[in-house]
């Protein structure tokens, strides 16, 4: 296995924030998951997961629960407990070998479908984050919740940060002198601390912060009961269909025979085990995701370096900043992290470039529709039933 730590591997590790930062922040601040906990696990998920695999491999929020807790501001005992069930079902579908049935039973057209959808997802995401209208984002009243300046006189700043990051990627998608995700994190920082963002950092204390076990007891029955069915079995499609078919699927596109240990077992048991780590340890649910892998792969990494680099800086802010590494974190504005979710997901969605066949595009095409309506989950499941009623049946487009 090779490691590189350069530029590039660096940017690459930058290049999928627009996901992690979000979401995190809102599970900490609405729902108060502890915050060292939070960074700390994500970041060992990390570098444990991309030493395993051997290549560039994301972590991320599982957005579903993520979405839905900070909706409801659901208590932080309420989320590890549907990481606990998420745990539990993927370790059991890795150590049975049921993950491996169902990969071979969802069709190509399916995989496609979802990663179109994810990739328009995470377009419209990020295009929303620039806008101002983000869940957070409206939670907080503003469409930059954490600077002083709003707008530069009738245009809102979010917009021309949002234009200023587009074209600062556009330009330097390609360069390994100074690669775009790094140029866009390092001066989209500056420009959070100039426009006011320094104001959070008011107040900033380090020192040694460490999750505390169990520190809510353990689960009831209601709670357990609640989190299944409200959290854990909404995110298991999109968790089987995204961050484990679709990511294998990715991984071999992108790496070939380096990808050999990213088979549907390892990232059903990676992320099995990690989950019960985290539901134990205080942490949020945790997946990996095809969407990761395109924007870390898109930015630049191309080795587990990159994993090494974010995960270990994720421990260290952690276990340095503890409850107020959510300010370091804020210093980015939503709009940079806007337009680098929006080119990770465009990414993503040029993954349906190799269908042909009409019967395959429609399948491809019906899975978007439904997604965008409803979620994920329910197009990956309306796609499931429309690949095989063409693969059983004459029907034909």
């Amino acid at each position: 296995m090779s490691l590189r730590f350069d530029r590039r591997e660096l940017a690459g590790a930058l290049g999928d924030l627009g996901t992690l930062l979000p979401l995190s922040i809102g599970l900490v601040l609405v729902c108060g998951i502890d915050a060292a906990a939070l960074l700390m696990v994500a970041g060992a998920f990390y570098v444990l997961s991309g030493l395993y695999f051997g290549i560039p491999t994301p972590v991320q929020p599982m957005k579903a629960i993520a979405a839905y807790a900070i909706a409801q501001a659901l208590p932080a005992a309420q989320i590890h407990t549907a990481g606990m069930w998420m745990g539990l079902i993927m370790l059991t579908l890795a150590l049975t070998g049921a993950i491996t049935l169902v990969g071979k039973l969802v069709p190509r057209p399916v995989v496609r479908g979802i990663q179109l959808s994810a990739g328009a997802l995470l377009m419209a995401k990020g295009i929303g984050f620039v806008l101002g209208t983000g869940k957070l984002q409206a939670t907080q009243g503003a469409a930059e919740p954490y600077l002083a300046v709003q707008s530069l006189g009738p245009v809102p700043i979010g917009i021309v940060l949002g234009i200023a990051t587009a074209a600062a990627v556009l330009a330097l998608i390609d360069s390994k002198r100074a690669p775009a995700a790094l140029v866009v994190v390092v001066c989209g920082g500056a420009l959070g601390l100039a426009l006011g963002g320094h104001q959070q950092l008011t107040g900033l204390s380090l020192g040694i912060h460490l999750p505390q076990p169990l520190a809510h007891g353990l689960p009831d029955s209601g709670m357990l009961v609640l989190a299944l069915t409200a959290l854990a079995l909404p995110q298991l499609p999109m968790t089987l269909g995204n961050a484990t078919i679709s990511q294998a699927d990715l991984g071999r596109e992108y790496f070939g025979e380096r990808a050999k240990r990213m088979s549907l077992r390892g990232l059903a048991g990676s992320m099995g085990l990690a989950n019960l780590a985290s539901a134990v340890l205080g942490g949020m649910p945790m997946c990996h995701g095809a969407g990761g892998m395109a924007a870390h792969y898109r930015f630049g990494a191309r080795t587990a370096g990159m994993n090494v680099m974010i995960g270990g800086t994720l421990i260290v802010f952690g276990l340095l900043a503890g409850e107020h590494a959510t300010k370091l974190m804020s210093v980015l504005p939503f709009a940079v992290m806007g337009t680098l979710l929006a080119f990770a997901g465009a990414q993503l969605a040029l993954m349906i470039r190799d269908v042909k066949e009409r019967n395959d595009l429609f399948v491809v095409l019906v899975v978007l529709a439904v997604a965008l309506a409803t979620n994920l989950a329910w197009g990956f499941a309306v796609g499931l039933v429309l690949a095989f009623a063409f693969r059983s049946t004459r029907m034909s487009i």
